[in-house]
């Protein structure tokens, strides 16, 4: 112990004691995470929230008894401030103004190539272009359309097809002026004509080629979507030397690989100019198939665009890009086909130039989020969107309720149908047998019900109905919608794998079976009638707790109107004793069905 004024004492202390620092403040530190909103106190007491990146921001102030006290200077973010002397009731007082509230709003701001898009007329009966008309239009290619029997062009082709070919007028390798080409992103009702949009300007652009190699891919989410792009493709590149591969699923993977690339010579030479591709069977080829190369690609067109996005976390598009731009690709010795991941354009990125990539997208439900659309890479975008006739969406604030752009087509007549779940399939067969909807087409929220559904109907008699589902291979579902299409089935009941893309002519008559979940889904069902500026007539049954949420939901959407469509009770009744047999046999149906599906798939 040493001795001293203070008369402190020293004790000897395990080297791992823990000790505690005692001060006057005595603060508590808490681990928080990393995106915890903090609200900083001070006199004023505002709090501060995250907002989007790009958010507008309004500073209101109202000002009472103003005292003359001198200036302080006060530095704030340089951002758009509106006064506004709207009374409240709560009251603050700093030095030297009585000061009644100080607030933040925010309003969420689109960048201006969504909010002021290029406008395409909905009317298409009304808007057609004579294919002499528009400009860029080579002789072969309107040989081709008038040999096809398309004379004119549907207001979204009118507008799309010209702005394409502007951007290879000089070549594949710059856009106008000598820069690098605008991607292109298309928002129109299904039914619009957007496939023949990108493979006319696809061929017309691609048709002087000298060497085969991969220059246009399009990547669409179904394998049935893919097959019928890949015939449009087929169609307009006959006869051309352009060479249509299709990555889908429908061959054998060898086989597929087959048609891609051949080596000779000890070298791998593509067999491919234009590829149609799923996603999933994409990523397959570029990690697994030797001489699939696409250093040399110059379109990418993503058709559905939403669904493709929402799909990015497969990373699918990461892939297309590293092999776009792969290390050392292009011709040895030649720097124009070395092509390395565009940034920001300066002069020494524009020198020496190279092969652009440039995205192509389309879709009827094309999202306004800016961030999902960030994932895509778009480059100064150019948004092409129909709408009704009438002025310009502005570039002002945008709602929450505005994130998605939903197209209706211009001939559909849409009805909801007050029901109860055992009137369903009643309706379903007053429909057919009665009201003569023939060919219809019926979409459930799941195969199980689909199936079920099928069942009944068979059981009931006098319906020629078939399934369209994931239950039916490839080669079933192809059958299916061919002799749909062909009139020999009058009831398509399906899932929503046929409500996206695929263009069944002659459907008048659309059942929303299964009220949808979400406005999407909706879109995309309803779009299968209605095509080419055609009448078509879409019903929903909506049970009593769905009606309120369903028809905000449409209204808010920007639908035209939709109706009320009542069946009475008597016009039912005289199925009812037939309809009651059934129910009975059909509990012994499911069983022998559920049976088979097991002895088939015991697995799934």
């Amino acid at each position: 112990t040493l001795q001293c004024k203070e008369n402190p004492t020293i004790q000897r202390e395990p080297y791992n004691t823990q000790r505690t620092l005692q001060c006057k403040e005595i603060p508590t530190i808490h681990r928080e995470p990393y995106n915890t909103q903090r609200t900083l106190q001070y006199k004023e007491n505002p709090t501060i929230h995250r907002e989007p990146y790009n958010a507008q921001r309004t500073l209101t102030v109202l000002v009472v008894n103003p005292v003359p006290v001198n200036p302080v200077p006060v530095q704030v973010d340089p951002v758009p401030v509106t006064l506004s002397h709207d009374p409240v009731s709560v009251t603050q007082v700093v030095p030297g103004l009585q000061v009644v509230l100080w607030s933040l709003q925010v309003h969420r701001v689109l960048p201006q190539w969504l909010a002021q898009p290029d406008v395409i007329l909905r009317d298409i009966r009304r808007n057609l272009v004579a294919v002499g008309a528009v400009q860029g239009l080579s002789p072969a290619t309107l040989k081709k359309l008038q040999d096809n029997g398309v004379t004119s062009f549907f207001p979204v082709q009118a507008e799309v097809v010209p702005a394409v070919l502007e951007c290879v007028a000089q070549g594949l390798l710059v856009g106008r002026g000598g820069y690098r080409p605008r991607d292109i992103c298309v928002s129109a009702p299904t039914g619009s004509g957007k496939t023949l949009a990108f493979v006319v300007p696809l061929v017309q652009a691609l048709i002087g080629r000298v060497v085969c190699e991969v220059r246009a891919l399009v990547v669409l989410p179904t394998k049935e979507l893919a097959q019928q792009v890949c015939k449009v493709c087929a169609l307009y590149a006959e006869g051309s030397g352009l060479k249509v591969v299709m990555l889908g699923g429908q061959k054998s993977f060898a086989a597929e690989q087959t048609s891609l690339a051949e080596q000779r010579g000890g070298k791998w030479k593509s067999l491919a100019d234009i590829v149609v591709a799923t996603p999933g069977r994409l990523v397959d080829h570029i990690n697994k198939t030797p001489g699939f190369r696409l250093d040399l690609l110059r379109f990418l067109v993503i058709d559905e665009a939403d669904r493709m996005i929402d799909s990015m976390h497969h990373s699918w598009l990461g892939q297309v890009t590293k092999a776009v731009f792969r290390a050392g690709s292009g011709s040895e010795g030649s720097s124009v086909f070395r092509r390395s991941e565009p940034t920001h354009i300066t002069a020494a990125s524009l020198s020496p130039p190279q092969m652009p990539l440039q995205k192509l997208l389309f879709s009827a439900t094309l999202t306004m989020n800016p961030e999902k659309l960030q994932q895509l890479g778009l480059h100064q975008p150019r948004l092409f969107s129909s709408t009704h006739s009438g002025p310009a969406p502005s570039a002002g604030p945008a709602s929450a309720k505005s994130q998605e752009r939903f197209n209706f087509p211009e001939g559909l007549t849409e009805y909801f149908v007050p029901c109860t779940l055992s009137k369903k399939p009643l309706l379903i067969l007053h429909y057919i047998l009665h009201m003569k909807f023939c060919p219809l087409l019926c979409f459930t929220n799941s195969r199980q019900a689909a199936h079920r559904l099928f069942l009944l109907v068979r059981l009931f008699g006098g319906v020629e109905a078939a399934e369209f589902s994931s239950r039916l291979s490839t080669a079933e579902r192809k059958h299916t919608l061919r002799d749909f299409q062909h009139g020999k089935i009058q009831l398509l009941i399906c899932t929503d794998a046929a409500a996206r893309g695929i263009d069944i002519e002659g459907i008048k008559c659309v059942v929303n079976y299964d009220a949808p979940q979400y406005l999407r889904t909706y879109i995309h069902r309803i779009g299968r009638t209605a095509r080419a500026g055609k009448a078509g007539v879409a019903f929903t049954f909506l049970l009593d707790v769905q009606r309120n949420s369903f028809l905000k939901m449409v209204e808010e959407a920007g639908s035209a109107g939709i109706k009320k469509h009542s069946v009475k009770h008597q016009l039912l009744k005289n199925m009812a004793p037939r309809y009651e047999t059934t129910l009975k046999e059909l509990a012994s149906a499911i069983k022998v069905s559920y049976l088979q599906a097991n002895t088939l798939h015991p697995y799934e």
